[in-house]
């Protein structure tokens, strides 16, 4: 029987903790793998491949932004479509993804790779990491469209309901990429020694293998985002169905966009600081990846919960599922930054800093850290209203807070504060987008939009039972 897990029912706090733990695991595993990667890198090149990973790394963020929102508006008309016992409408939503994301991620793999030093020159990328990066970000476009095709995959299963088998392909990612990298970055036995491009090389290696991994499981087992047969077609979208996709979908891509643009904004003022800042951020946007983890898998967790609710019409479940994500998310990310305070300077240690470059990480961490309590509570508002199709305003929040006050703070205070504007501009910005959610969540009008194939997509969908409860919350 196809392993899904219908969220609608029993009790919310378990169920959500249930769900959630296998992304968080999944989450921290992928983390985990950047971190190992970073400490190779670091230990057989450098703190200037270290500056130059950063650097590629918020690029590749950027790239993605452009391709993964599709895959968001995917994942939400799948949880709603099983909240209707909908199986075929399900299918029929991810086909249309899978053919977006694929086509739009191998435009962008070719264009990045041919563009690579462009874009780093406009990042004022330190000379001594520019070529490094260039040869890192290169071979990370390439690897484009089996790394988009192997995180839509898992965000399939998850919105079908199944946590547990997304988990069990990262953590074979997560072993093959750390067993590769020092391999082909140093050359051991009869490999050759690529350097920084090895390390690049071995995630392109490993995305792959996963890829074709989890699809041959998702076949063998039968698992309902599998498609056959006539249901093929479905790779290519109809056009009703490819607006719904496009309508949610561009704007919760731009959200990443947002986020990336941001964040090489943020890039360009560290880099003028100097290679150790630029080497002390990049090992503290490594250990803030881990601050965010709780907050992700959380997120992840209620938007499965609330589209599947959603779409059975069970509103009364919807909010209980958004109080339980808040307390959560203050729990498990309250104890995550106490842990990384407190051992901090023994894990920044694997990454091969000196001595003036660790003293800076450890000032960032104590300004900056707590940010991400902050950061949870808007997580967790934002895949809640996400879920029923309302993605606009998660998009102007993110704008606000991210551009006029995080990056006008530490542009216009940075004279006066030094480098502290940058770093306390994050619990800033955080604390402006968390205010901007919250009115947002209690008086916006989410609740009156419904995200749902459209009709003259489903002629041809023979549902399994029909659709339970309301459509939209009363009063």
């Amino acid at each position: 029987m196809p392993r899904t897990r219908d969220l609608t029912t029993g009790p919310i706090a378990r169920t959500l903790i249930v769900f959630a733990l296998p992304t968080l695991a999944s989450n921290v595993l992928q983390s985990l793998n950047g971190s190992v990667n970073s400490i190779w890198v670091g230990k057989f090149i450098g703190e200037g491949a270290l500056a130059a990973t950063s650097n590629a790394n918020i690029v590749m963020f950027l790239m993605f932004g452009l391709v993964f929102g599709f895959g968001m508006a995917a994942t939400i008309l799948v949880g709603q479509s099983f909240g209707r016992h909908d199986l075929d409408g399900a299918r029929r939503a991810f086909g249309s993804a899978v053919g977006l994301v694929l086509l739009g991620a191998c435009i962008i793999g070719f264009v990045g790779w041919a563009t690579s030093g462009a874009i780093l020159r406009l990042l004022d990328t330190p000379g001594e990491a520019q070529g490094l990066a260039e040869e890192y970000l290169r071979v990370t476009f390439l690897g484009m469209p089996p790394s988009m095709l192997l995180v839509l995959l898992m965000m399939g299963l998850r919105g079908s309901g199944d946590s547990l088998t997304p988990l069990w392909f990262m953590g074979l990612s997560v072993l093959l990429d750390g067993a590769l990298n020092p391999v082909l970055i140093a050359g051991l036995g009869p490999a050759p020694r690529l350097g920084i491009a090895g390390s690049a090389t071995a995630t392109l290696i490993v995305n792959t293998l996963s890829c074709a991994a989890l699809l041959a499981y998702i076949y063998a087992r039968d698992l309902p985002i599998r498609l056959r047969g006539a249901e093929w077609r479905y790779l290519l979208p109809e056009p009703a169905l490819m607006r719904v996709v496009l309508a949610k979908g561009l704007p919760m891509g731009a959200q990443m966009l947002v986020m990336s643009t941001a964040g090489l904004s943020m890039i360009g003022l560290v880099n003028k600081l100097g290679v150790d800042t630029a080497a002390a951020y990049g090992v503290s946007q490594n250990l803030w990846t881990y601050l965010q983890m709780p907050a992700l898998a959380i997120g992840a967790a209620v938007s499965a919960m609330a589209a599947q609710n959603i779409g059975a019409g069970r509103w009364e479940r919807v909010g209980r599922i958004t109080r339980s994500g808040v307390l959560l998310n203050l729990l498990l990310t309250g104890v995550m930054i106490a842990a990384m305070l407190a051992f901090d300077r023994p894990v920044m240690r694997l990454f091969n800093l000196g001595a003036e470059a660790l003293l800076i990480a450890r000032h960032i961490q104590l300004v900056a850290s707590w940010t991400f309590i902050l950061f949870g509570v808007t997580i967790v508002i934002f895949s809640t209203v996400r879920a029923n199709g309302a993605t606009i305003p998660p998009l102007l929040i993110l704008i606000v807070s991210l551009y006029p006050v995080r990056l006008g703070f530490a542009t216009l205070l940075r004279p006066a504060l030094g480098p502290d504007a940058i770093w306390l501009s994050f619990p800033i910005g955080s604390l402006v987008s968390m205010a901007l959610a919250l009115a947002y969540y209690r008086l916006g009008r989410w609740r009156t939009e419904m995200l749902v194939v459209p009709e003259e997509a489903r002629e041809q969908t023979h549902a399994q039972s029909e659709p339970v409860g309301r459509a939209h919350p009363t009063g």
